[in-house]
């Protein structure tokens, strides 16, 4: 006669199942946890702040300093996903910003002119910090922190340590405009209907490859709550002078670099170079070239995000972008990129960059000391990067 024992190893295996299954779920909505991590951190703000802190005039002043960050962070995840870093990305953000206010305010060129300058100086820029890495095979780690010197180095040295202003009123319409109300409800409608396109393309094409397709109803679902968002910010910034030119810029750009990482060679090869770099070499794709062009586009990001801050301040400041590539790196992270490359979303990187802006912002209001402010967002770095090794973990 024998006996069965339930001994430690099958409770040991029922714990194991259960991690997996946690692990899978939080895998799979990451977007929506982060959407609940905002929900908590807006509720806990609004009531400490007595409901200050989503005014319309504060939500509109959070949504513009998402616009920098997001910025970069729109670049800075292309880079860390073909297995790279970036560590300039603050100095260049302020050494481009300073020479618009320059070309702005010393040499008194028309807007466009200094908006060319300033963007072909990015890019130039950023391949520059590309050929050390593609081709002299520097580690991006000691490009980034080399141009974090010299970049502040050389911003230090134009600017003579002073604030350059006042910046014409132009270039300040940049930074501080809004939308007409009818514009701006225009520009979300037609985003929505973009949505709305996208959505059943993307079925359309599984069909057609005989892929399995989602039941109509969770699609319909995500589109309601789409459009539920778009409508609740573009009311909320009504409310106050209308959608940001900053936050429509931010909105452009995370339509086209989406559109690029998901329907070009260019953004499949970016993936593919940080998944499996030799195997990418090896199929024939040209891998210096196209970390070349992620740098590139790294420097365009920064000279965008230089000239909305020289726009906001109306002034370029010698200390414009400080610490802007650790709030890049970290919204990175936070959206869900992985550390490792190969993984991540332009989406995602947006809304780790409004949970950082969410988190100055708020820590600001209740005039907590700065110094708790960095423990903050150094601790909520490091639970990211965790929380990415947790759930991709294999063991």
């Amino acid at each position: 006669m024998s006996t069965t024992t339930i001994g430690p190893a099958t409770g040991s295996a029922s714990s194991m199942s259960r991690g997996r299954q946690i692990k899978d779920v939080f895998t799979r909505y990451k977007i929506l946890a982060m959407a609940l991590a905002i929900a908590v951190i807006w509720t806990l703000f609004t009531y400490l702040t007595e409901g200050d802190f989503l005014t319309a005039r504060n939500f509109s002043n959070l949504l513009r300093q998402t616009a920098v960050t997001g910025m970069l962070a729109s670049g800075m995840v292309f880079v860390i996903i073909a297995g790279e870093i970036d560590l300039s990305v603050g100095s260049l953000l302020g050494l481009l910003g300073g020479v618009a206010a320059i070309l702005d305010v010393r040499y008194h060129l028309s807007l466009p002119v200094v908006l060319l300058i300033v963007i072909g100086l990015g890019i130039v820029i950023g391949m520059f910090n590309g050929y050390w890495v593609a081709h002299l095979r520097v580690p991006s780690f000691i490009v980034g922190l080399a141009g974090m010197l010299v970049f502040r180095g050389i911003l230090l040295g134009l600017t003579g340590g002073q604030t350059i202003a006042p910046v014409s009123s132009n270039l300040v319409l940049i930074g501080q405009g809004y939308l007409p109300e009818l514009l701006g409800n225009i520009v979300a409608g037609v985003l929505f209907a973009l949505l709305v396109y996208v959505t059943f393309r993307s079925r359309a094409k599984r069909r057609e490859y005989k892929l399995s397709v989602a039941p109509i109803w969770q699609d319909l679902l995500k589109l309601l709550v789409f459009a539920a968002i778009i409508a609740g910010f573009v009311i909320a910034l009504d409310f106050y002078q209308g959608i940001p030119l900053p936050v429509l810029i931010l909105l452009v750009i995370l339509g086209l670099f989406t559109l690029m990482a998901n329907r070009t060679v260019f953004g499949r090869r970016i993936y593919a170079v940080g998944g499996n770099l030799e195997a990418t070499r090896l199929s024939g794709v040209n891998v210096q070239r196209v970390k070349l062009l992620i740098f590139a586009l790294m420097g365009t990001m920064c000279a965008f995000a230089g000239i909305i801050t020289t726009a906001r301040l109306a002034a370029g400041s010698p200390s414009a972008g400080t610490s802007g590539e650790l709030d890049a790196i970290a919204s990175c992270f936070i959206g869900g990129t992985s550390m490792r490359g190969g993984s991540g979303t332009v989406f995602g990187a947006l809304i780790g960059a409004l949970i950082m802006a969410s988190l100055d912002n708020g820590m600001s209001m209740l005039g907590v000391d700065t110094f708790w402010q960095m423990i903050v967002k150094g601790s909520i770095l490091l639970l990211a990067v965790w929380l990415d090794i947790a759930t991709s973990s294999n063991r």
